[in-house]
C-alpha cells in the first residue's frame, strides 16, 4: 500500500537521494546537498512502511516548487512517483497564493510528468551533467 507523508526526517530523505543521484546517477555530492533543505517541506513516499521515494517542496512567491524527486530502482513504474508528485501539486492547492506547480524535469521524464498535467517552458538546460527543461502545472 503507498501512503505519502510530509516528514521532518531528512536522514531518510538524504538517504534515499544520495542512492538515487548521487550513487545511481552519478551527481556530485556537492551539487546535491544545498541549504535549501533547511527552509523546505520534505515528502516520504513508502510502499508497505517502507520508504522508497521522496520529493522537497518550497514556495517562492506566487509558485510552488517540486524538487529532488526521486524513487528507488525497484519502485519505479509502480505508480509511487506518480502519487509522490500529485501529493505535492495537491499540497500547494492547500497553501495561499499559490497558482501554478514548477518543477525541473530530467528530459526522460518529460512524458511522466506530460501525464500528470505538466507543461515545458523554456529553454532544456544542464544540471549536474544531465539535460533538464522546466514545467508547470496550475493548481
Amino acid at each position: 500500500m503507498i501512503r505519502i507523508e510530509q516528514t521532518a526526517d531528512l536522514a531518510t530523505c538524504h538517504a534515499l537521494r544520495r542512492a538515487v543521484f548521487i550513487d545511481e546517477q552519478g551527481i556530485p555530492e556537492a551539487e546535491e546537498w544545498d541549504d535549501l533543505d533547511a527552509t523546505s517541506a520534505h515528502l516520504l513516499a513508502y510502499v508497505d512502511d517502507t520508504p522508497l521515494g521522496t520529493a522537497r517542496l518550497r514556495q517562492v512567491g506566487e509558485e510552488g516548487r517540486i524538487g529532488r524527486v526521486c524513487v528507488l530502482a525497484p519502485a519505479r513504474g509502480t505508480g509511487l512517483g506518480a502519487a509522490l508528485v500529485r501529493f505535492g501539486v495537491d499540497w500547494y492547492r492547500q497553501q495561499p497564493g499559490v497558482t501554478s506547480v514548477v518543477l525541473g524535469a530530467q528530459c526522460h521524464a518529460l512524458p511522466f510528468y506530460e501525464k500528470l498535467g505538466f507543461a515545458t517552458f523554456g529553454p532544456v538546460y544542464d544540471d549536474a551533467g544531465i539535460p533538464h527543461q522546466d514545467m508547470r502545472a496550475p493548481v
